[in-house]
């Protein structure tokens, strides 16, 4: 019965939402924002609705919530790593935090530990260059990440670090 009721909230949440940007000019990509914003993801479920309010198919809601890398369309865990991969970022280091933070845990981008805490995501640029490389763990970023910072932001998060 529970799954039933949250089914029906997530329903009336995403209508709700939908009514209000339907009338927008160049609605869809502000009202997925707002839809992931207030849900944390982009349910597939949505996008019937989204398609009908502005007359678009579903193959356009589907190609334009999977084209941008910000959409999910998953429920994220209970908090959100991204590691940013931009050049600077690279330059100084992101990708030995990248391949630390998908061994320590045990998952790939785009996926959430087993235990939910993290979901670890990709970004492109998180505008903090001169301290790269960067990271952001739910909004807030860290600059100059070293992989014992790292480790301790992924453990204060909840999730547990798998050893070497």
């Amino acid at each position: 019965m529970q799954a039933l009721e949250e089914k029906q909230e997530l329903s009336n949440k995403i209508n709700n939402l939908v009514a209000g940007y339907k009338s927008m000019p160049g609605a869809l990509l502000p009202l997925l924002h707002a839809i992931q914003d207030n849900i944390g993801f982009i349910p597939e479920s949505s996008y019937a609705p989204i398609a009908n309010a502005l007359s678009l198919s579903l193959a356009e809601v589907h190609g334009v919530v999977t084209f941008y890398h910000h959409f999910r369309t998953q429920k994220p865990g209970r908090h959100v790593l991204q590691i940013c991969r931009a050049e600077s970022c690279q330059s100084m280091g992101s990708e030995v935090l990248e391949a630390h933070a998908k061994k320590c845990l045990n998952v790939d981008y785009h996926q959430t530990t087993e235990n939910q805490a993290i979901t670890l995501e990709p970004v492109y640029c998180l505008g903090n260059c001169a301290l790269s490389p960067a990271i952001m763990l739910d909004q807030d970023v860290h600059g100059r990440v070293s992989i014992s910072e790292l480790e301790a932001l992924i453990l204060e998060a909840g999730a547990s670090v798998a050893k070497a």
